[in-house]
């Protein structure tokens, strides 16, 4: 399918100077991807990407940078209900898979085995329920493979007036 329309994020403002780069999830992992897999991960909501940044966690919110992307992405599952995951034979308990345990153990997470197969057949990423606590069917999130300037997998940050930073020299001490 093709998935055009706004969608969010917040960064650590120490890192808002490359909001497109994907390179946090591929220091990190992610539910979607391995340790050096550059992955882009958008809320397709503002409220979705607050509880993202903080993972449910009730402590005190930190500083953050949001950021608003223009998509218009082609090659993209839409794996956020039923009928979807279905189509794409996808079970909703590998999708939500406690990735983390499975990285640390050094074993394949079943979500990392969805990407790996939808990235093999030609998607450029997916659309998936946010696993946050609490997050309802509305909570939903766009994870992209493959990203860039150009169609048929755009995705720029709305920055008219040029507030980002330009690198990490451009933050004031």
């Amino acid at each position: 399918m093709r998935f055009r329309g706004r969608c969010y994020r917040a960064h650590d403002p120490a890192w808002a100077f490359t909001p497109l780069s994907g390179q946090g999830a591929a220091i990190t992992g992610g539910r979607f991807n391995r340790k050096g897999e550059p992955t882009l991960y958008l809320s397709l909501d503002i409220m979705t990407s607050f509880g993202e940044c903080t993972q449910g966690f009730t402590n005190r919110l930190q500083p953050l940078t949001m950021c608003e992307y223009d998509v218009d992405a082609d090659g993209i599952a839409d794996l956020h209900d039923d009928s979807g995951r279905a189509a794409h034979n996808v079970a909703y308990a590998d999708l939500a898979c406690g990735w983390l345990t499975f990285q640390l153990a050094g074993k394949q997470a079943p979500s990392w085995l969805v990407a790996d197969r939808l990235k093999a057949s030609g998607h450029n990423g997916m659309i998936v329920p946010s696993f946050v606590p609490g997050a309802g069917a509305a909570n939903l999130n766009l994870v992209l493979w493959r990203w860039g300037p150009e169609l048929p997998h755009k995705v720029d940050v709305y920055d008219p007036s040029g507030r980002l930073p330009k690198n990490q020299l451009s933050w004031k001490t």
